[in-house]
Formats: structure tokens, C-alpha cells, sequence
């Protein structure tokens, strides 16, 4: 193995957690996860030689995943739009610690990429500029979207 391919190994192993949580908010099933995983590291290798660290090595993995994930969920809607429930499970029996946490995500699951990829990015606890950064917004329209999408979510019933 090479130089490159070595510090590529050593990236996806450092952010390996990161990507899974990313994909894992865009799939209802392992299985699919698996693939966005693997379609994430496709599309970071292709990026890699380009990457020239103008911004942080963990936002320019989040916009990628997030846009990989996001350029899949929206082909997946599209074919599959006619047969699109909401009574998906999205977690296993042993995660669903509590009702509340399951509605939460039912909730989130409904709501647009860019919103769902925003408030993933908050619950992992990162600034409002760095969301920013990662999905192309300023920091006060990070915070604004912020506000909106918790309105939406607390208006949604679980249908």
C-alpha cells in the first residue's frame, strides 16, 4: 500500500464513525446504509488527491457525505414515490429506548435532506458556522433554519 492509500486508510478510519451517522440518518436499513457507506468512500477517494485542506479535513467529509447521501435519498424518493410510507422502522427493537426518542426520528426522517442533514449536524454538536460551512449557508441562516425546523417538527403529527 502506498503513502496516499495509507493516510486515505488512516482518514476514513479517524472519521469512520462520523460517516456511518451521516448515511445512517438517510437509510432505514443496514443493508443501505452499507451502501451509502461505500458510495461515501467511493466518492472521497475520487476527491482525495483534490482535497488541498482550504477547509477543515472533518467539514470537507461531512459536505461530502452529506451530499452523496443527500443526491441518493433523492433518486430513491423519486422512483420510489408513489411507494413511500411512513410506517417505516428506521431502528431496531433494542434502540428504541423510548417512545419519544422513536417519534423524534420518525419526525426527522420526514423532513427535507438539507433540513435532516442540519439538524444531524447540531445534535453532533457542531457551531452553527461550521454547519454553515458544511452545507453552504451563513451561520445566521443556519440559526434561522434551526428555529423553523424545530417548529416543523413539533407541528408534525406521527401519521
Amino acid at each position: 500500500m502506498n503513502t496516499t492509500e495509507q493516510q486515505f486508510s488512516q482518514l476514513v478510519r479517524d472519521n469512520r464513525s462520523t460517516i456511518y451517522a451521516v448515511c445512517y440518518m438517510f437509510s432505514n436499513d443496514a443493508d443501505e446504509v452499507a451502501d451509502l457507506f461505500q458510495e461515501v468512500l467511493v466518492k472521497l477517494w475520487n476527491g482525495y488527491e483534490s482535497f488541498h485542506g482550504k477547509s477543515d479535513v472533518k467539514t470537507w467529509i461531512y459536505r461530502v457525505t452529506l451530499n452523496t447521501c443527500i443526491t441518493i435519498d433523492r433518486k430513491k424518493r423519486s422512483r420510489r414515490k408513489a411507494l413511500l410510507s411512513m410506517d417505516v422502522d428506521y431502528f431496531s427493537d433494542e434502540e428504541k429506548s423510548t417512545a419519544q426518542v422513536r417519534m423524534l426520528h420518525e419526525r426527522i426522517a420526514r423532513l427535507q435532506p438539507l433540513d435532516r442533514a442540519i439538524v444531524l449536524l447540531w445534535l453532533e454538536q457542531i457551531s452553527y458556522d461550521e454547519i454553515g460551512d458544511i452545507v453552504g449557508l451563513s451561520a445566521k441562516n443556519v440559526s434561522v433554519r434551526l428555529a423553523r425546523i424545530r417548529v416543523q417538527l413539533k407541528n408534525m403529527s406521527n401519521e
